[in-house]
């Protein structure tokens, strides 16, 4: 699954936001973003097609909701990408992990050692 530009903006606004219909999301980006309502509603439908967001007829309008999280998707889409390149050295995915690590401060890192441990206490962790 590929995200476009608005997609991203409008599952962000959705995270923040709770809900929303195409009239509210566009006012809320009329601000930093020229995109006409129609371009909104168009968006919201593409998302809904690929069961990011939920909705539900309220008046003469739909209100959207995420399906997912924001964790939940981030890994759906590395996995996406990573399936092929990875499927057989595994090593190199923890390797890029390392390397993105690199930009990370000591905070960020314990944080992540922390979501580790967590998950290996889950019996979650594969060997």
């Amino acid at each position: 699954m590929i995200l476009g530009e608005l997609e991203k903006q409008v599952l962000n606004h959705l995270w923040s936001a709770g809900e929303a219909d195409a009239k509210q999301i566009h006012a809320a980006f009329s601000a930093g973003r020229s995109s006409s309502l129609n371009t909104i509603q168009s968006t919201l439908d593409r998302l809904y097609k690929k069961q990011l967001l939920s909705r539900s007829k309220q008046g003469h309008a739909f209100v959207y909701r995420t399906r997912v999280d924001r964790e939940d998707l981030i890994a759906q889409l590395i996995r996406n990408i990573t399936s092929d390149l990875v499927s057989h050295d595994s090593q190199s995915l923890m390797a890029a992990f390392v390397s993105l690590s690199a930009d990370l401060g000591d905070d960020e890192l314990d944080r992540l050692e922390a979501m580790i441990r967590n998950h290996r206490r889950k019996g979650k962790a594969h060997p």
